[in-house]
Formats: structure tokens, sequence, C-alpha cells
């Protein structure tokens, strides 16, 4: 159990970005906001490597939901280890704790863990981009209602891990929040 944890953390730390950078000759941390995610790739590369970018990351937290379901371990013990796997990609100890926004680290995670429970957040946030019309705030409320999903149903009392990585991730996006707040998304409504 220790171990599995360990290696989610490890394995968090294998960032995406940072291999495309290197691929494309770019160093993301010096550029735009230094973020070394999805977005920030897809921002100074394009949309190549934010797709490669965004799988590579979904699919570490994939790959430990999926060790963690094969050596049987409980949903609590699994729920952690995607909870470690997302602080590996936020927090990696090799970049001065400078990592990615975890938004795709954790679809990976939720998707693999609760493909159910992941369907609802997906159709919530298209239902939500669909009216609001900022994918920022549409993420922001959709994650909210999984973390809200997760702690108030006793039948999902095993997820918290994932209701705290859900705050954290909220946490690393409130930048970007305020900034869709300023932009007056409600003039976009229909």
């Amino acid at each position: 159990m220790y171990l599995y944890w360990l290696i989610s953390y490890i394995f968090g730390n294998l960032l995406t970005a940072w291999w495309v950078g290197k691929w494309k000759k770019t160093d993301l941390r010096t550029m735009r906001s230094g973020n070394l995610g999805a977005r920030n790739a897809g921002a100074v590369l394009g949309k190549t490597a934010f797709f490669l970018t965004f799988l590579g990351d979904a699919l570490k937290g994939i790959l430990i939901i999926y060790f963690g379901f094969y050596y049987q371990f409980s949903l609590v013990i699994v729920a952690i280890g995607g909870l470690l796997v997302i602080l590996g990609h936020l927090f990696p100890f090799w970049l001065r704790f400078k990592g990615g926004k975890g938004i795709a680290t954790f679809v990976g995670v939720a998707l693999a863990y609760n493909p159910l429970l992941f369907s609802i957040l997906a159709l919530f946030f298209a239902l939500l981009l669909l009216i609001i019309r900022s994918a920022t705030l549409s993420m922001f409320l959709a994650f909210l209602s999984y973390a809200f999903i997760c702690l108030l149903n006793p039948s999902l009392y095993h997820a918290w891990p994932l209701s705290i990585a859900i705050i954290i991730i909220l946490i690393r996006h409130r930048y970007d929040l305020a900034e869709s707040w300023n932009t007056r998304w409600w003039k976009r409504l229909p």
C-alpha cells in the first residue's frame, strides 16, 4: 500500500509538457504562464502539443488507478493513489514543486476510478459550457459539483481523496477563474 502511494506520487512527477517542450526545444517554464500543463503547452507550441500533453497527463492518472485495481487495493487506497498522482503532477519534487495545474491528470483518475461519476462530470461540464460559454467557469462548477457528490453521497465515501484533489486544483486555477469572471462571462449568455 505505501509503495503504491509512493509510486503514485513519483509517477505524477512525469510531466508530459516538460518532455514535449524538450522535444520542441522549448522550456515551457519560461513561456506564458510558466505552467507545465496542456493549456500552456498548447498556447506556446500549438494544438499537437496540447493534445499530446493532455493525453500523457491523463494516461498517468488512468494507469495509477488501474494499477491499484489490479492489485485489489481498497477503493479508499486507490483514491489516495489518485490524489497522490495528481499531487505529483502539481508539485514535482525534481522541478522545485512547480508543475501543472492537474486538470488532465484528474480527468484520467476520475475516468478510471468511477466511469459513471466521470460521465456525470463531463455531461455537466458540457451543459454548463453551452449555457455559460466559459470553459474555465464551467470546469470550476463541474469539478465543484463532483467534489460535493463525493462528499455528500454515502455510497461514495471512499472517493473523499478526489474531493481534496479538486479543492487543490481549483485553488491552483483561482487566477484563471478571476480572469474569466473579469471578462464578464455573463455578457456571453444566450
